[in-house]
């Protein structure tokens, strides 16, 4: 729980032939935000005449536009960036500090939303999702918010949660973030359509005390035909052996749906209540690729469903999180990223995004992908310190068993990292080039650091308390991941070395005589 405060204001306007039409604006100590209000009525709404306007020269950091979601982030100045459409998660710095724009409480309502920008100016329209919006009844449009303030503001702000309505779970209790064994990259197809791999997954998370592991594509297909959902899943399926195989070891099942087999009421009624009786923990549900009102009116149903079948939510190929996270709480994490499935990431974009995505939400990126080597910009210290940086209510470790096998410091960081934190802290930052988060659970703290370009000695300067702590620091060395255990004051500066597009991740906890670990 937080105590959020904020002013609203509410201007209202009309015609001389009786038309109306009111602003709304709401103001918070790290963002502002309006929306427009339209009176009862049924119509069309066929545009929004909304813009930014932005200092031409202000440094800005893009995310070109696809409807998964999933563009990299490029640093331009405003008037720079070429004619194009943009993600509306977009990062701009000025001399009073940072702004970045976002949509919040979006529903089948209205329609979802980009930017559109001309190459030699400072303007970024709203464009929507949909030629034509259909509205009965009253409307009100999603929230244009602009989170603001130092970048350490900007980057712990809740502004487009707080915007949202109230949760609509009564008894969250059964919602439980966590770590997961995600299977897709670490064994693909085959993976899925084997209960003999899935069940060596379970063993390894049940190993690691991992809460959960994800069984992805392959698992509800045709054996012989790839991509074609077996009429007869219900019988068919091996997935109940393999979830009471899970519970008896500990470990919940998360499994992959694509979204076509949940695309009607009926579809729903047949899949949901089957999962939940089979005791499955959460849906993993792919390919909306699609912010148009028919799919918003669907994510509208699938929540509410969801909730009522107690199931957990990952949406991947999807929209970004805009509020929905405080109104639906079992939505734990949502992809929207280009992440590390990915294969023409950048380090620039890999520290881009707790500037910019990772504010507006969860944001599943399934860092750990260890055995991607040549396919992934960072260094294997960086890929640890990913799962501090990213935050995820469900964080979705990507590697092989046998790539944490063969790297047992990032397997034991593995062990102890949480998905969800009690406090968060910017370190150090800067777009596209570094950034350093500490995140609390507990007494510990958590240390991510990921960085873009060359090596160099990273001087990191701490916010952990009052009193000596132990710092345990795992970073690249000359033949793999290497740590260092250090005595260091809450206020010092801790000093790493880091490898080109390179990163760090530490564990710190109050020191006291004859304390060697804050391993656990």
């Amino acid at each position: 729980d937080r105590l959020v405060r904020m002013n609203e204001t509410r201007l209202s306007f009309a015609t001389a032939a009786g038309s109306r039409l009111d602003l709304v604006v709401r103001a918070s100590a790290d963002g502002i935000a309006y929306r427009y209000a339209l009176p009862a009525g049924s119509g069309d709404v066929l545009g929004e005449a909304s813009a930014f306007n932005i200092p031409a020269d202000a440094k800005s950091w893009l995310g070109t536009y696809r409807v998964d979601n999933e563009g990299q982030f490029v640093q331009y100045t405003a008037s720079t960036a070429p004619t194009g459409e943009y993600s509306d998660q977009a990062l701009f710095a000025t001399d009073g500090g940072y702004t970045l724009l976002a949509e919040s409480d979006l529903t089948g309502a209205y329609s979802g939303a980009r930017l559109a920008h001309t190459q030699g100016t400072g303007t970024y329209r709203i464009k929507l999702a949909d030629d034509r919006v259909h509205t009965d009844g009253p409307l009100a449009t999603p929230w244009r918010a602009m989170v603001t303030g130092d970048l350490a503001t900007v980057t712990r702000s809740t502004f487009t949660d707080d915007l949202a309505p109230a949760s609509k779970v009564a008894d969250p209790s059964w919602i439980r973030p966590g770590t997961v064994l995600w299977t897709w990259l670490a064994g693909g197809r085959e993976a899925g359509q084997s209960l003999t791999a899935q069940k060596a997954f379970v063993d390894y998370a049940a190993e690691r005390n991992w809460p959960y592991e994800a069984v992805d594509a392959g698992w509800y297909f045709k054996t012989d035909e790839w991509d074609t959902t077996d009429p007869n899943w219900q019988t068919n399926s091996w997935m109940p052996e393999l979830v009471q195989y899970a519970r008896a070891k500990g470990v919940g099942i998360i499994v992959w749906i694509h979204q076509r087999d949940l695309d009607t009421p009926e579809e729903r009624a047949q899949w949901l209540p089957t999962l939940e009786k089979w005791g499955v923990k959460g849906v993993k549900i792919d390919f909306m690729n699609s912010e148009a009102q028919p799919m918003l009116q669907w994510y509208d149903a699938i929540l509410k469903e969801t909730a009522a079948h107690h199931l957990m939510i990952d949406f991947h190929g999807s929209t970004i999180p805009k509020g929905i996270q405080r109104t639906w709480p079992q939505v734990m994490t949502l992809e929207g990223v280009g992440g590390e499935e990915k294969r023409t990431n950048t380090a620039a974009h890999l520290t881009t995004l707790p500037f910019t995505r990772n504010v507006i939400g969860s944001m599943d990126f399934t860092p750990g992908a260890f055995q991607r080597v040549g396919l992934r910009p960072n260094s294997d210290a960086a890929e640890v310190g990913l799962t501090v940086a990213y935050e995820s209510g469900l964080q979705m470790f990507a590697g092989t068993p046998e790539s944490y096998e063969a790297r047992p410091l990032a397997r034991a960081y593995f062990d102890q990292v949480p998905a969800a934190w009690d406090d968060t802290r910017l370190l150090a930052g800067e777009p596209g080039q570094e950034a350093v988060l500490a995140r609390r659970s507990g007494g510990r703290w958590f240390l991510g650091g990921i960085y873009a370009g060359a090596a160099r000695t990273a001087a990191v300067p701490l916010s952990l308390g009052p009193g000596r702590w132990l710092v345990e620091t795992i970073r690249d060395g000359a033949d793999g991941l290497v740590q260092d255990r250090q005595v260091l004051r809450g206020g010092d500066t801790l000093s790493v070395d880091v490898v080109a597009n390179g990163g760090f991740a530490a564990l710190a906890c109050p020191w006291r005589p004859g304390l060697t670990t804050c391993y656990r």
